[in-house]
C-alpha cells in the first residue's frame, strides 16, 4: 500500500507538462484581452518565456510581461530599421552570423574590440534592433538563440562605459527573458575579470550560469565548444575552420531585406527605404 501511494505521488513528466500548460493558460487569463501588437507579442511561446523567467508564477509572469508591453509600446523595437543604426554596425562589432549552432539556434557575434561609438543610446538601440532581426529569423519552434564574444583587439578604451552595460542588461533581462541560450566568452583578457565581476553583480543567476568563458588552450573549453557548434562553420577566431570577414554593404542589403519581412509581420506600413550602402538615411 505505502509503495502504490508513492507511486501515485510522483511528478510525471506529462502532468508537469499540463500544468505548465495550465499556467500558460492562466497566464492569458489574467493579461485580459489584447489587441494589435500586444496581441502578436504575446504567443504561448513567449507566455512560457516569462513564466520560465519567474519560475512559473503567474502573478510575477504577468507583471513583468506588462512592464515588456509598456516598453516595447514607447521604444517601439520592431520599428526601428537597419539605416537608423547601420553607422553603429560599421566596424562589425555585432552581426548575425551565416550559420546556426547545432541546436539550429541564430547566432549573434559581437567583437568587443571593435567598438566604433561612444553614444550609451546608440549601441543598445543597435542591439536591440539586432536581437528582435535574430528573433525574427529563429527556425519554427525556437525560442532561443546563441551569442559568441570575440575578445580579439579588446582595451579598457574600448570596453562600453558599466553604465551603459548596465542598462543592456536591464534591457535584456527585463524584456527578452529567456531569448539567451547560452553566450561564450572566447578567450576574454585577464584585464576583463574585474569588467565582469563589476556586472555579474547585477546578473539574474540564471542568465550567469549561460554566459561560458573558453580558452582556446584548455581542452574542457574546446570540447564545449565543439558541443555547440560545428567547427567546419565556426569562425577561426573561436576555434573552428571558417573564415570571418563582415562585409557592412553585404550585411546592410540583408538587413535591409529583413526589415521588409519585419514590416510584414508586425502589420506595418514601411516605406521602401533603398540604401546605397549602409550610411545612407543616417544623421551626422
Amino acid at each position: 500500500m505505502m509503495f502504490l501511494r508513492r507511486k501515485t505521488t510522483q511528478n510525471h513528466p506529462e502532468n508537469e507538462s499540463l500544468q505548465k500548460d495550465e499556467k500558460v493558460s492562466e497566464l492569458r487569463a489574467e493579461l485580459g484581452p489584447l489587441s494589435g501588437r500586444s496581441l502578436k507579442y504575446c504567443t504561448d511561446g513567449c507566455l512560457r518565456r516569462y513564466l520560465v523567467a519567474r519560475n512559473w508564477n503567474v502573478e510575477k509572469a504577468k507583471k513583468m510581461l506588462e512592464e515588456s508591453l509598456k516598453w516595447r509600446s514607447t521604444y517601439k523595437p520592431e520599428e526601428i530599421r537597419w539605416h537608423e543604426v547601420a553607422h553603429e554596425g560599421e566596424t562589425g562589432k555585432v552581426s548575425r552570423a551565416d550559420f546556426h549552432d547545432r541546436f539550429g539556434r541564430t547566432v549573434l557575434i559581437m567583437r568587443p574590440g571593435k567598438q566604433n561609438t561612444t553614444s550609451a543610446e546608440g549601441n543598445i538601440r543597435h542591439l536591440v534592433y539586432l536581437i528582435e532581426n535574430s528573433i525574427l529569423n529563429l527556425a519554427e519552434g525556437q525560442e532561443s538563440m546563441s551569442w559568441l564574444i570575440d575578445f580579439t583587439g579588446w582595451t579598457l578604451r574600448t570596453q562600453v562605459p558599466v553604465r551603459t552595460a548596465l542598462d543592456i542588461i536591464n534591457v535584456l533581462q527585463s524584456h527578452y527573458p529567456e531569448r539567451l541560450a547560452v553566450a561564450f566568452l572566447y578567450n576574454p583578457p585577464r584585464i576583463f575579470e574585474a569588467f565582469w565581476k563589476a556586472v555579474k553583480y547585477f546578473l539574474d543567476p540564471k542568465t550567469s550560469e549561460k554566459v561560458k568563458f573558453v580558452y582556446p588552450k584548455k581542452k574542457d573549453s574546446v570540447e564545449l565548444m565543439q558541443t555547440f557548434f560545428d567547427v567546419d562553420n565556426l569562425p577561426s577566431e573561436f576555434g573552428g575552420k571558417a573564415t570571418l570577414e563582415y562585409d557592412h554593404e553585404e550585411f546592410s542589403r540583408m538587413m535591409t531585406e529583413d526589415d521588409v519581412k519585419t514590416a510584414t509581420f508586425w502589420g506595418l506600413d514601411d516605406k521602401p527605404h533603398n540604401p546605397s550602402n549602409g550610411h545612407s538615411g543616417v544623421e551626422a
